[in-house]
């Protein structure tokens, strides 16, 4: 058995995950993301696969963020007919986050006709709704801790590694006639103590490791987050303004709602009416009462229904257009999650038009804003923003909070790594940019001593021959 993997996507870069193991003649692709931020990158998303989709026989998710599965529409476009494999709760998101996208690539397209910025005549989405929907009657879900049989001789199992709900990282098994290999991807891997998420589960062994590295090269303390939070509410309170807060809708607006309510009951913050304005969002959080087993807030059951903190009272949710749109006329305090988390398109731009102007009110930005992005000129105190073809006044107090990251960060790596009894024989640091993947590379060689390769993109490497 000749077993070859080739980086397709994650080297060297923080999107666009894909790993293509060769075994004999059998391809199985780990993780199918779309190559998101900068233009370069995200322009690899219309090159040809370097492999016919037709000739691929399986492909394995580890988790549902679109720089994980958003190619795989258009991997199904191009003919791709084989098995789609990952977790049940994956299944889910991954359904709710491919229709969003579809949606996206929709709009665009559409958006550039309009204004003839294309350099097309007719500019097509990457994908559709459609094509989106065709992905999912080929997909199969299977729980944690599974053998599921791929071929006679390549097995996988999928670990809890944390992060959103139904993440995994994936043990592979490969049986050859004299030996057996195993060969782990992390995944995206969560963090440890999270108030939501459970650790990431320890594996002890592999011959080749594929270890993540987004956070490889830095300190991302959780510590004072509570008190961050506390600060920033009650200064928006005593300013008897509405605290508007860019969030994504998997994970982050989740863990905002766990805090804020946390902070209400132990009477840190007033009790505040918080409104969720986001529909992925609130679909998301809707799973969370599903999939109660996969993380820590309490779920029970009453009257046949599953109620949750997300069910308190002062928690709104918003449906409708017409519910999102009549928060404008807002006076009084109050809290507003809604997507997008870096303010590049969703809800929260009609939010930012109406409340960025006002000196009573108040933007908390909960996570990365990436260059060139809406929240990153605001966070870096631009005094006009571009929303709606307008330049709208900065006149608002804008706030940060750190801390609320669901990638494990350097320590945290090292701690999951600390759990594999024998250094593997080759570690491949992917999925972080250039200076967190050298980072981490470097500490895994001088505190672990393990081999350890950034790898390039479409570099194809031989693992293992004659098994």
């Amino acid at each position: 058995m000749d077993v070859n993997i080739k980086f397709l996507g994650a080297a060297r870069s923080v999107t666009g995950s894909k790993h293509l193991m060769e075994v004999d003649n059998k391809k199985i692709l780990v993780d199918c993301g779309m190559f998101q931020g900068k233009k370069e990158l995200r322009l690899r998303n219309w090159d040809k696969l370097p492999v016919d989709p037709k000739e691929i026989d399986f492909v394995v998710i580890t988790h549902a963020h679109i720089d994980h599965t958003g190619y795989l529409p258009r991997l199904v476009k191009d003919g791709f007919h084989g098995k789609i494999i990952c977790t049940v709760a994956t299944e889910d998101l991954m359904q709710i986050m491919l229709l969003d996208a579809a949606k996206l690539q929709e709009e665009e397209a559409l958006f550039a006709y309009k204004k003839g910025y294309s350099r097309h005549a007719k500019p097509e989405p990457l994908f559709t709704s459609e094509d989106a929907q065709q992905v999912m009657l080929l997909v199969e879900s299977y729980p944690f801790k599974k053998e599921i049989k791929l071929l006679p001789y390549v097995s996988i199992f999928f670990h809890n590694a944390g992060h959103i709900l139904g993440a995994a990282s994936v043990e592979m098994i490969l049986k050859g006639n004299k030996q057996q290999k195993k060969i782990v991807f992390s995944g995206d891997l969560g963090r440890y103590d999270d108030p939501i998420m459970y650790d990431p589960e320890a594996i002890g062994e592999a011959d080749v490791l594929l270890v993540e590295s987004t956070y490889g090269d830095r300190l991302n303390p959780m510590e004072d987050v509570e008190d961050q939070l506390t600060k920033i509410v009650n200064e928006a309170y005593a300013n008897e303004g509405v605290l508007v807060i860019p969030a994504f809708a998997v994970g982050r607006s989740q863990l905002l709602l766990y805090y804020f309510h946390k902070l209400m009951a132990a009477k840190k913050i007033p009790f505040l009416p918080l409104f969720l304005d986001s529909p992925m969002a609130i679909s998301v959080t809707n799973l969370y009462e599903k999939y109660a087993a996969l993380h820590k807030i309490k779920v029970t059951k009453e009257r046949n229904e599953l109620l949750s903190i997300f069910d308190a009272p002062n928690i709104h949710f918003c449906n409708s257009k017409e519910s999102s749109i009549a928060l404008n006329d807002m006076k009084k305090a109050a809290i507003i999650i809604s997507a997008s988390g870096m303010a590049t398109g969703g809800r929260i731009l009609h939010h930012l038009y109406n409340r960025l102007p006002n000196e009573n009110d108040s933007v908390l930005f909960a996570g990365f804003q990436a260059e060139g992005s809406r929240g990153r000129s605001i966070v870096e105190g631009q005094k006009f923003i571009k929303i709606f073809g307008k330049q709208v006044p900065v006149n608002c107090h804008v706030r940060e909070v750190h801390g609320l990251s669901a990638h494990a960060d350097q320590p945290e790596l090292l701690r999951w790594l600390s759990n594999f009894t024998t250094a593997p024989k080759t570690t491949f640091i992917v999925h972080g940019e250039e200076a967190s993947a050298t980072a981490l590379s470097q500490t895994i060689q001088q505190k672990l001593g393990w081999n350890s390769v950034i790898p390039e993109y479409l570099q194809t490497v031989n693992l293992f021959s004659r098994i």
